[in-house]
């Protein structure tokens, strides 16, 4: 068996900084890491994973906990995590927790059982506290899309009412007055704050805000084609609909041509995530863009800087900021 004293005989460096390389550790001058990486390819060493976990109090895994596995969120998320997680030379575990409080404290459980150096955890039903808790007790934690005050610097989140104002704004300057909202599930966070930015935009433009305008849809694409018909029943008039994520808006597109509603024409729609599906729409959808992909990396990165005990209020703040893509959808 090739042992790691062999490896830095061939490497030509101390076994300490072979087994600081194995762990990631930055302090490592690159020109030796990559000395150490030849000489285990060339030797064919296979590093015991829990001997070097006994010996640094380091498992060099992540865990994450996202709301599911697959979807045009979730996806991107968890790919540009990994990648940062993989350049270190540590792993990232990932299990989902289905919107279920149960799950997501037994998905957790699980994750702290397998000794992961860090967590990045996206949580739907888990309270303020019960996240605050969690911090407490795993400092090097990165909570997402959730502001809350009392852990503020480990928190990596988008300004949701602002997108919701990007996207009601736009309308509203596009000449519309009577102008609809489909939210998310309202239980999130983020669908209350999109909501909130909608109300915001309409009373600054000296719009009242009418609750028979605003249904509940989902972020997923359960019930959406109901939610859209319901408020389209409701109202005729409805001549523009602000949807908080494009998979409603997708479900409002599907509507619109069951009725002959022209997307553009006779109805202007903005989405928001500004997910892949949105410029292969036709027409085009206008989208509050977020920066899905770039949430994945700085989380990751902040966890990372915990777990090398960077002091956690020297780092910067994680507010990620919408752009609304004005497309076809919202113009005529």
């Amino acid at each position: 068996m090739i042992t790691i004293k062999e490896v830095s005989e061939l490497a030509k460096v101390s076994q300490s900084t072979v087994s600081r390389a194995l762990n990631g550790h930055p302090t490592v001058k690159e020109k030796n890491r990559k000395k150490v990486f030849d000489a285990i390819e060339q030797l064919g060493y296979q590093p015991n994973a829990f001997a070097q976990a006994l010996a640094s109090n380091r498992s060099n895994s992540i865990g994450m906990l996202v709301g599911t596995l697959s979807g045009p969120f979730y996806g991107p998320l968890m790919h540009h995590a990994e990648k940062v997680v993989r350049a270190r030379n540590n792993h990232l575990i990932i299990t989902s927790g289905q919107e279920q409080h149960s799950e997501e404290l037994e998905s957790i459980r699980f994750l702290r059982a397998k000794k992961v150096d860090g967590l990045i955890i996206h949580a739907d039903t888990l309270s303020d506290s019960e996240l605050i808790s969690l911090v407490q007790q795993q400092p090097a934690t990165v909570i997402l899309n959730r502001y809350i005050p009392e852990i503020a610097e480990h928190c990596a989140y988008l300004d949701n009412e602002l997108g919701g104002y990007l996207a009601t704004q736009h309308l509203i300057e596009s000449g519309h007055r009577h102008i609809a909202c489909i939210t998310g599930q309202l239980s999130k966070c983020d669908s209350r704050e999109r909501l909130q930015g909608y109300r915001n935009a309409l009373s600054d433009a000296a719009i009242d805000y009418d609750a028979n305008l605003v249904v509940e849809g989902r972020f997923d694409d359960q019930g959406n084609h109901q939610a859209a018909r319901r408020l389209l029943d409701r109202d005729p008039k409805i001549k523009a609909v602000f949807c908080q994520n494009d998979a409603i808006a997708l479900a409002l597109y599907d509507v619109a041509m069951e009725r002959s509603l022209r997307i553009g024409h006779d109805i202007a729609v903005v989405g928001f995530d500004n997910d892949s599906l949105s410029e292969h729409l036709r027409p085009q959808l206008s989208s509050v863009n977020f920066p899905i992909s770039e949430m994945g990396r700085i989380a990751a990165e902040r966890v990372m800087a915990l777990i090398d005990g960077q002091k956690v209020d020297q780092l910067p703040a994680l507010q990620l900021t919408p752009e609304l893509i004005v497309r076809a959808s919202s113009t005529s």
